[in-house]
């Protein structure tokens, strides 16, 4: 990595599944139906951990955390971020900053949008950013059946200072 800040995006899109816990930026949101998906369908984290494995050359979340990986299936997003962040730190990389921009109708981002920066930005230990829009009815999140995200991480050469037994946190209680 020769000591250079290295730049990442990362893209998740999910149907929605009727009658699915919806869980979104780390964050349940009773109420609204969640994403289909082998994990938890968090489209936000997911992203989030696409642009950090992206940044620090280390591959995709399909790739490490697929279908194929059953100890995956229905695993949160929170715990998804913090392997991502642990291989990182395996890594030499530390996180410098993640934004990620939600794209959908429901839930309403806004009202949370505080406690979704605290606790993502817990589990990577660093700034994280979140923001949200719509796509005026276009395309499937338009028209309410699916979510998607995107998201641009930072990460820079040294070791995240949350990990010094290698450890980090996954889903922390705010359910």
């Amino acid at each position: 990595m020769n000591g250079v800040p290295r730049v990442g995006i990362g893209t998740d899109v999910h149907p929605l599944e009727p009658g699915r816990t919806c869980w979104l930026a780390g964050l349940r949101w009773d109420g609204a139906d969640g994403c289909a998906g082998h994990s938890d369908g968090d489209v936000a984290a997911h992203a989030m951990v696409d642009a950090l494995l992206s940044a620090g050359g280390l591959g995709d979340l399909g790739t490490l955390f697929g279908t194929a990986e059953p100890r995956w299936a229905g695993a949160s997003g929170a715990a998804l971020l913090a392997e991502a962040v642990r291989r990182l730190a395996a890594a030499g990389l530390a996180v410098g900053n993640v934004s990620v921009q939600i794209i959908g109708n429901r839930p309403r981002v806004g009202s949370r949008r505080a406690e979704a920066e605290r606790v993502l930005g817990d589990v990577v230990g660093a700034p994280v950013s979140v923001s949200a829009t719509t796509t005026d009815g276009l395309g499937l999140t338009g028209r309410g059946e699916g979510l998607a995200a995107v998201a641009v991480a930072l990460v820079l050469p040294g070791r995240h200072p949350a990990v010094p037994s290698g450890q980090l946190p996954g889903r922390s209680g705010h359910e």
